[in-house]
């Protein structure tokens, strides 16, 4: 029974071969998207917001979108998303970091919200590698944001894309601050052991069908649960922000994970934790304590072992802390600012007195 999804795998290859053939439009990025009516302002687009591409080499190319206070910004903030998430996900909490003077990036992951897919089904989550995410954000930071010395850069990463923060930051991208929010570094509910992937990875790779949906992934479904029924946030309204994006959007739609999907994951998690010794980058790690998407243990080890970390953990709180109930998502948005401040003053020129008498 193990090797039965590499069989439908390979009985399935002439049809994905006829099926790929002008299937560009499918996988196309895209920009702009549609407004749901069904949400409120405060989840509208921040004034000002942009769009933009950025691609890394031979990879994928994937969304960005920045906007600024009205004045002169005090700090950058770049946003890296968890799985499934596009940037109009984060649209209210981009509106208040840019009435705290923070100028806010976000960078979707490849092959979820408006970046290019990897395969003919846009709703499939499938990826062969985290590198490309990671260099990515190397790209966007260096060429694009260019930060200077007058305002630091801290970068916000969630589940996975806290993943993807931390392994940019081991690979020397230059940040002031790192804050890594419900990071995933392992995951409640793996298709199969981390030994099986071990074992079936590589043949997998060579035979190129990391992209058969993992078993128990669904394509996305108009019917599919709700950030509360899935039991990521306890908020009635910002449960419901995700799939109104997608319902109104289809090119935003995200299903299930493929197994290529898993075997990337585990490869990026085990290299993250060689290299957590080699951050100098402040961090500040917030957990959610009632999440049933990663797991707390890998979050706890890793936390322990940085140079400079701090961990809080918020106990009620689900697993999207940006989407959680006020009282929750108030002290984790309190603690980013906070934490973005304190970057603030450690970047700001020290000016020492001048001798008397002179």
């Amino acid at each position: 029974m193990r090797r039965r999804p590499l069989a439908v795998a390979l009985a399935l290859v002439p049809i994905l071969t006829v099926t790929a053939c002008g299937d560009g439009a499918a996988r196309a990025p895209f920009a702009d998207s549609r407004t749901p009516p069904s949400l409120g302002s405060r989840f509208y687009p921040p004034r000002g917001w942009t769009w933009g591409f950025v691609r890394s080499g031979e990879g994928p190319v994937q969304r960005y979108g920045v906007s600024s206070p009205p004045g002169v910004p005090r700090a950058t903030i770049l946003i890296l998303t968890g799985y499934g998430e596009s940037a109009e996900t984060w649209f209210e909490t981009i509106s208040e970091l840019d009435g705290q003077d923070f100028t806010v990036w976000v960078l979707e992951r490849q092959g979820q919200g408006g970046s290019e897919r990897q395969t003919p089904w846009r709703d499939l989550g499938h990826v062969d590698s985290f590198d490309p995410d990671i260099a990515s954000v190397r790209a966007l930071i260096n060429g694009v944001i260019r930060p200077g010395n007058d305002a630091p850069l801290v970068v916000v990463g969630h589940s996975e894309g806290g993943l993807v923060a931390l392994r940019a930051a081991e690979q020397g991208a230059p940040m002031d601050g790192l804050v890594l929010s419900a990071p995933a570094f392992g995951l409640s509910d793996l298709p199969r052991s981390r030994a099986e992937f071990a074992r079936f990875a590589p043949a997998m790779r060579n035979l190129r069908l990391g992209w058969i949906r993992a078993p128990g992934q669904r394509g996305w479904r108009r019917d599919g649960p709700d950030g509360v029924q899935a039991g990521l946030t306890h908020d009635t309204m910002r449960g419901k922000v995700q799939a109104a994006w997608m319902l109104a959007n289809p090119d935003l739609r995200m299903g299930g994970r493929s197994l290529g999907w898993y075997a990337a994951f585990l490869d990026a998690s085990d290299a993250a934790a060689h290299g957590v010794r080699q951050v100098n980058t402040p961090i500040l790690m917030l957990d959610a304590g009632k999440d049933r998407v990663v797991t707390a243990s890998p979050q706890n080890r890793l936390c322990g072992e940085m140079i400079d970390c701090k961990e809080t953990r918020y106990a009620e709180a689900g697993h999207d802390l940006h989407m959680e109930s006020d009282a929750i998502r108030r002290a984790w948005l309190a603690a980013i600012v906070d934490f973005t401040r304190a970057r603030i003053d450690a970047k700001a020129p020290r000016h020492r007195a001048e001798p008397h008498g002179l």
